[in-house]
This record gives structure tokens, sequence and C-alpha cells, in this order.
């Protein structure tokens, strides 16, 4: 394995390489959870392969999720078992193998609001669930379900209003910061040679007859245009699909729907309760999440016909997450105790039915034509298995032999050596003068790269501090994101290296300036391009709370899309 370091250098040694360098086997175009699976498949298969994203990695839906690796008991009930099953496998390997610091269990309520007739048909279902997912052997450590009385589900969750239920069951599950996850795969991927670039778009497909033979790309942060040559093209582009689809001038034979989902984010301190929590809604489900300091609430489930890059909750959105949770809260929740909220959207396959909430969450992988492949819908729990089959579909037409998939075993970066690390904890933080608190939190977010850090915060002590306005995030994960993360702008490493946006109470206002300051000598900012940054950042924040006071989407719309674009209209610092 090679370095690991996606710095502004080795991003640009990339372009070069891609522009100039020979014919790659295979080139992904998007740089979610989706895309960054294929490349991490490919490059392990020792096909030399590229991976470009139009903005930032996980930018996306990879990036807004309910932050879930799981196999979805909706889907059970949907009598969708195939699903099912592959996901609870993923789920698995990702806490056994793939990414144990990163993935990791937890506990969910499913509070019973009938008699006998309940307990017996949920129990039924998780029961089929927990079986499902110990038939593979992966993640078999995980408790099986627990029937609870009344009283013993409100000792778990002393929060509930106690006649809005009559007996409960426990599960488990597990959930992953999804942003994270997004660039360990990634970096994972260039520790084997892949060339990986985010802001970089894809504005067309070359093509010589009917095959498609590369993409002309064009650097967002440079403005400079260029050509990739690839055997195979791979597009990844989630609920973008049709739109990178358009570019061949074709009919496409599916089309992918978006379907927006809203998450708040509210302090840990305004539920009480030791576990998460699942209700039943009238189109799908509600989850409760832990989520560190936090709890995250959601989620929404409507169509979203706007701006994709930008998805934006309404007042509408808020109220209805808000409403649903009140209805077993002894403490009802209220606007004033919302810290943060989030809107993504689902890519969902369109014309198995009207409703997003039943749209198919399987996944299809098709050439579209010669030389390009498209792997589209799936669930971010399954996106190594989406991968696969978009690479084996790539493969047939290389005619070559390939080896077989490798990922379903390969260990990220940050899992390798992660347990017996974790054991140092303790002289690590000795030897760092960091709090041992301190050193779980680095461990929880960076596993086995956490020494990286450790050494950043010898070299600079002054990175040991706190963000302002930011207390669990410190100053060296600003470093740390642009040295070796690529994050490229300050939104990149307030809204997904760290989640500051969606956890403080000013949507990171206050840390804005100082995490600024840190990166900019690493990126090579001018203090004018400095304050520029902030300026933008405060902008988005200020879009983002105007579009959540708005009564629906075209307004919401409006009201995000007044903050300036992040890349654009500086092409030197």
């Amino acid at each position: 394995m090679r370095s690991t370091v996606l710095s502004p250098s080795s991003r640009q040694a990339a372009l070069a390489q891609l522009a100039s360098g020979p014919e790659l086997d295979i080139l992904v175009v998007g740089g979610g959870i989706t895309g960054a699976g294929v490349a991490l498949d490919a490059v392990a298969r020792g096909l030399s392969t590229g991976l470009l994203e139009a903005r930032d990695y996980a930018s996306g839906t990879s990036s807004r999720s309910s932050k879930l690796i799981h196999g979805g008991l909706r889907y059970l009930e949907m009598l969708d078992f195939g699903l099912v099953h592959e996901a609870l496998q993923e789920r698995g390997r990702l806490l056994d193998v793939i990414a144990p610091h990163l993935v990791r269990p937890v506990p969910f309520l499913f509070p019973f609001t009938h008699r006998g007739w309940e307990r017996l048909y949920i129990g039924a279902g998780v029961g089929l669930y927990d079986a499902m997912a110990h038939l593979g052997g992966n993640g078999a450590g995980l408790p099986l379900q627990k029937h609870l009385t009344r009283r013993a589900a409100l000792r778990l969750f002393p929060g509930l209003k106690p006649h809005a239920f009559t007996g409960a069951l426990q599960y488990y599950d597990a959930q992953v910061d999804d942003a994270r996850l997004v660039v360990e795969i990634i970096r994972t991927a260039a520790s084997f040679g892949a060339l990986v670039a985010n802001r970089v778009e894809v504005v067309d497909f070359l093509r010589q007859g009917a095959r498609v033979t590369g993409v002309r790309a064009r650097d967002r942060e440079s403005g400079a245009e260029f050509e990739i040559r690839a055997r195979q093209v791979i597009n990844a582009t989630g609920v973008w699909t049709d739109d990178t689809q358009r570019m061949l001038a074709e009919r496409g034979t599916f089309k992918v729907r978006a379907s927006k989902g809203v998450h708040i984010v509210v302090p840990r301190d305004r539920i009480n309760s030791s576990t998460g929590l699942i209700l039943r809604t009238e189109k799908s489900v509600l989850f409760v999440i832990p989520w560190g300091r936090h709890w995250i609430v959601g989620t929404t489930d409507t169509p979203w016909e706007h701006d994709k890059s930008h998805p934006a909750a309404t007042r509408a959105d808020i109220d209805y997450i808000l409403d649903h949770v009140n209805t077993v809260l002894s403490t009802p929740l209220g606007h004033d105790d919302v810290e943060g909220v989030y809107a993504g959207l689902r890519p969902l396959l369109s014309g198995e039915s009207d409703s997003t909430s039943k749209l198919s969450r399987e996944h299809i992988v098709t050439h579209t034509a010669p030389g390009l492949v498209v792997v589209a819908g799936g669930k971010y729990t399954t996106y190594r298995v989406m991968a696969k089959d978009a690479v084996d579909e790539a493969v047939n037409a290389l005619a070559r032999k390939v080896p077989e998939s490798t990922t379903a075993n390969l260990p990220l970066i940050g899992a390798q050596g992660y347990r017996a690390l974790r054991n140092q904890r303790d002289s690590m933080a000795a030897d760092s003068g960091l709090h041992p608190a301190r050193v779980e939190h680095l461990l929880a977010r960076y596993g086995s790269l956490t020494p990286e850090l450790l050494d950043m915060v010898r070299e600079d002590p002054s990175l040991a501090t706190p963000l302002p306005g930011a207390q669990d995030y410190l100053g060296v994960e600003a470093a740390y994101a642009a040295a070796h993360e690529g994050a490229l702008h300050l939104d990149d490493i307030l809204a997904r290296r760290t989640r500051i946006s969606i956890e403080a109470w000013d949507r990171g206002v206050e840390a804005s300036a100082r995490a600024a300051e840190i990166v900019a000598p690493i990126l090579g900012w001018s203090d004018e391009y400095r304050e520029h940054e902030v300026e933008l950042y405060l902008e988005r924040v200020q879009a983002e709370r105007e579009s959540q006071t708005q009564p629906d989407d075209e307004s919401a719309d409006r009201a995000r899309l007044r903050a300036r674009e992040v890349t654009g209209g500086w092409t030197h610092r």
C-alpha cells in the first residue's frame, strides 16, 4: 500500500496523471459511497482506476443519511427478504472486518401500541431479522432481541409517555459517520494506486462511434479542462444519474427519482433515554438515534423536484418530525431544542410505485452504452455489493481475465490494527498529553490513523485546543482534514470531515474563523481568500436557517440558493 495522504499536492499529481497518463481500465464518476466502493473494488482487483467527484467527497446523499448501517426492518415487512439478508451480511462485515472503528452497535426500542398480536408479529419479524444476521457468521456478536414489559422499557427510556405504549422490544443495529466512511474508502483506494480527485466535474463523454472511451472533465478549482481516456466508465452519480446520462443524448432505460429525507439534531439531555427508538408512521418509520452528545431524529420521505446539490428542509418538514416524535415523549421537543437540521436525497429507481416511500431500494447495474456502466438505486449499507456488481459488469467488457472482488474481507486503512491500538489508548493519552477522553474520540473517528493526528499535535501543540463553539473537535482535526483527507474548502471541513455544521448551536459560525486560520497555510490561502471562505460558510448557514422557516419546497429551495457556491470565481489564492 502506498501513501494514503489526500493533500492539495497529491490531488494535482493525480489530475496530471489522469490527463496525460495511459488509458485507464476503469474511470468512476461520482465520489459518494457507491463511487468510492467501486473505485476500491476495481483497484483491489489490479485494475488501473480513476475517480472524479464534481464537488466534495460524500457531499450529496452520502453525508446526509440516517447514519445507520442496517438491514431495514421496513423492507422485511414488505417481504423483501433478499435485500434484508444482503444488507445484514454487509452490516456484519463492516462491524467485524471492514470498518470496526467507524461502525458500532446501537440499541433500539420498538414500542408496542397494541396488546398480544403486535408483540407476536413484531417479535417474529425481528427474530427473523436476527437469524438472517447470524447466518453469515459476521456481526454475530450483536445481542438478540429482548422483549420488555412497559415498566422495563421505561427504565431504558424514562422519557416515554407511560400510556403511549403497552410494552416494547429491544433490538440492535449499527451506526456510522457516513461521510467519514466514504473518505476512508477513497483513501484506501488511493493507497492501492487509484487516482482520485474531488471538485472535478465531468462535462461530456468521449466517444468513438457508439462506444464511450472516456470523459471531458473540468477542474472546478482552476477552470482547466482536459480529457481522460478509459476502457470502461462507471457512472455512480446517485440522484444525478439521469443528468449525467443525458450527456449521451440517448433515452435512458430507467429513471432515478429523488426522495427528500430530513433529520433534526437535538442535545442528548432533551430526551431521557439510554437507547434509540423506532416508531411507525403513516408513511414509513421514524428513528431516534443516539449520536454522541446528541440525538438524530428523522426521517421524512417526500418527492424533491428542485436543486439536487442543496436540498432544503422546510418548517413543515421539521414540524412533521417534531409532531411524530412528540406523540411518545413525556417532555415534548420544540423548535428551540433543535441544534441542527440536514436534508438528503435518496436515489430511488422509479417505475415501481407513485409513492417515493414504496419505490425500490434494490440497485440496478447495466451497460447503457458500450464502454459505459451505470449503477443506481440501492441503499448505503449495501454499497460494497453495488460496487462489486458494477465492476463485474465492467470487467465482462474488458476481454481479459480479472480477479474476483476482494473487498468482503479487506479492512480500510483506519481499521488495520485498530483493536490493538485501542488497547493502548491510556499510554497514547499519557504520551500525547491529551485527556484519555480526547484520545477515545480520535480513535472512534480515525481508528489506527490516530497517531498521525497525535504527531501533528506534537509538532504544533496549539492544535490540541478545541475549536471555538465546537468543544468536541480539536484544531488538529481541521488541519488533518486539509492535509490528509482531501478537504479543499471550509465547508468540507465543518460539514463533512467534522459534523460541526449540524452539532453546534450556531451551526459552526464561531468555529469558522479559527478553522480557516488553521488550514490556510496547508491549502495555500491568502488572507483575502481565507476571509472569503469564512464569508461563504456564513452565507451557507444563513441560507439554510432561512430555508428552514419556509412553508414549502419551492420557497425553501429559493432561500437556500441565495448562498454562493463554494467553488467558482477564484482561480488562484
